[in-house]
């Protein structure tokens, strides 16, 4: 079982501690209660996702530019996830938003206090988190994270001193990256020129950086780090630090995924979902982990700005004959899905319009 008399003497600690701070105590040998999650870790053996190279997305030659849109429209429909290399973005950025997110987590516990979330709408939010399970139990995830709004405004922890510099300079340089793929993926979608940036007003367009710190866990099988769930906004970005942890679910099963250093893990979240009728779809995914090593991981959601109206394109409701989603402002979408912290319905299953 995962709870043992040691595990109950510190048990009382987590409600109001990290995960980092429980995970180093020598006392921990086995995960408290409050952490017990009943995992299934049978996975397919890896699988090739597929590759997307931005250098021939971008290249004047028309014969190269063409298969890669079509190997992106492949990777967007039959996937939901794609590896990005020669994306433009220095290693040294992407090795700087790693590092700088872990120079966070080690700061003192009273110092990342001042981020604890106290709104859905707090621009900085830094803690644990817990879910509620289908028997209505609170569940504690092993996991800790920082979450900070970097657009149309930008945020940021003012500690360490260097993160702000080093999340700014990887949020612009990715918001460029985004918007080209979704320029991409609207000619892949056959709407005219410019219409997919109007009409999710992508020069405000909301971006969201988390990091995510999995410490090495005693009992794996029995704890999840985030469990299964899609993800608010039209693409998400991840890098990680080469520790495996993230699987995704692919017709059913679950499959590890394993990106090679200086790319980026791209996945089609929720709002391409609802704006492509249903043509994209947002893939669950799920973040485990491991008794040897750290992982972390950074993320930026890239999404519509925050008071466009987002629903299915109207010229492929018109393509259609019918409309599968409801419309819905995306930063009340962003807020209901951060506050609704139950598993199994989601937000996306809730804005879905059910056949009659």
């Amino acid at each position: 079982m995962a709870a043992t008399a040691n595990s109950q003497t510190i048990s009382t600690t987590t409600e109001n501690s990290f995960v980092k701070a429980l995970a180093e105590s020598s006392a921990l040998k086995s995960i408290p209660t409050e952490f017990t999650f009943s995992n299934d870790y049978r996975c397919s053996n890896p699988n090739s996702l597929p590759t997307v190279d931005f250098s021939l997305l971008i290249s004047p030659n028309p014969d190269q530019r063409s298969k890669t849109l079509l190997e992106l429209a492949s990777a967007c429909e039959q996937w939901g996830f794609f590896i990005l290399v020669n994306h433009g973005i220095p290693e040294s950025v992407l090795k700087g938003a790693i590092s700088g997110s872990l120079e966070y987590f080690d700061l003192p516990a009273e110092e990342k206090r001042r981020y604890e979330a106290k709104s859905p709408s707090d621009p900085i939010k830094s803690g644990s988190g817990s879910v509620i399970n289908t028997n209505n139990h609170r569940i504690h995830l092993w996991r800790d994270y920082v979450k900070s709004y970097v657009h149309p405004q930008f945020h940021c922890p003012d500690q360490p001193t260097n993160l702000r510099d080093i999340v700014y300079e990887f949020s612009e340089k990715s918001r460029k990256v985004a918007r080209t793929l979704l320029q991409g993926i609207g000619e892949n979608l056959g709407l005219e020129k410019g219409y997919i940036d109007e009409a999710l007003k992508l020069d405000t367009c909301f971006q969201l950086y988390a990091a995510n710190y999995y410490p090495p866990c005693p009992q794996p099988d029995q704890a999840i780090g985030i469990p299964p769930h899609t993800d608010h906004g039209l693409l998400t970005f991840l890098i990680h630090n080469g520790v495996a942890g993230l699987q995704i679910q692919h017709n059913g099963e679950w499959f590890d995924t394993n990106s090679p250093p200086n790319s980026i893990l791209v996945n089609t979240a929720d709002h391409l979902e609802i704006f492509s009728n249903g043509r994209y779809k947002s893939v669950k995914h799920r973040a485990v982990v491991n008794t040897e090593a750290t992982r972390i991981s950074v993320v930026l959601s890239n999404g519509a700005a925050p008071d466009a109206v987002v629903g299915p394109a109207r010229e492929l409701v018109e393509r259609d004959g019918r409309t599968f989603y409801h419309s819905m402002k995306f930063i009340d979408y962003v807020e209901t899905m951060t506050s609704n912290l139950r598993m199994g319905k989601t937000s996306l299953d809730c804005i879905k319009i059910q056949d009659e």
